[in-house]
């Protein structure tokens, strides 16, 4: 009915090619691609079409995502490069400059002590101090 006797005696000596080879083992000389290239012919046309659009567009999508979001980084690096390294370095000689200062202070204090012995009370260990501001834990 839908097939005429000479297509049916064809697919049925087909059938038969194809169940003697897998019988014996062997495996017909088809390569992958051809094996998807006969898939594509199941798939309509229209069907086929929309896929593809979508699929060309989510790569698009993707594509230009991508480079939007490396062009940000890219940005936001070389920013952080140009201002906060400067800013880190200069930073970094203020507080070298603020200890200088202390040491030199410190020196200071320490050579008018020895200059004038008479103006600092010399400190006897066990003796509690006279007035003045204690720290906590003395």
């Amino acid at each position: 009915s839908l097939y005429s006797n000479s297509e049916a005696s064809e697919s049925s000596s087909s059938l038969a090619s194809v169940s003697t080879t897998s019988s014996l083992g062997e495996e017909p000389e088809e390569s992958l691609t051809e094996r998807l290239s006969a898939l594509i012919d199941i798939v309509p046309p229209k069907t086929r079409k929309s896929i593809a659009d979508k699929v060309s567009a989510t790569a698009g999508f993707f594509g230009k995502s991508g480079k939007v979001l490396g062009n940000i980084v890219w940005v936001v690096t070389t920013s952080a490069l140009l201002i906060g390294l400067p800013l880190a370095l200069s930073l970094e000689d203020e507080a070298k400059i603020m200890a200088q200062e202390r040491e030199l202070e410190g020196q200071r204090e320490g050579q008018a002590m020895l200059a004038n012995p008479g103006l600092y009370p010399q400190a006897t260990p066990g003796a509690a101090p006279q007035g003045g501001l204690v720290p906590p834990g003395f």
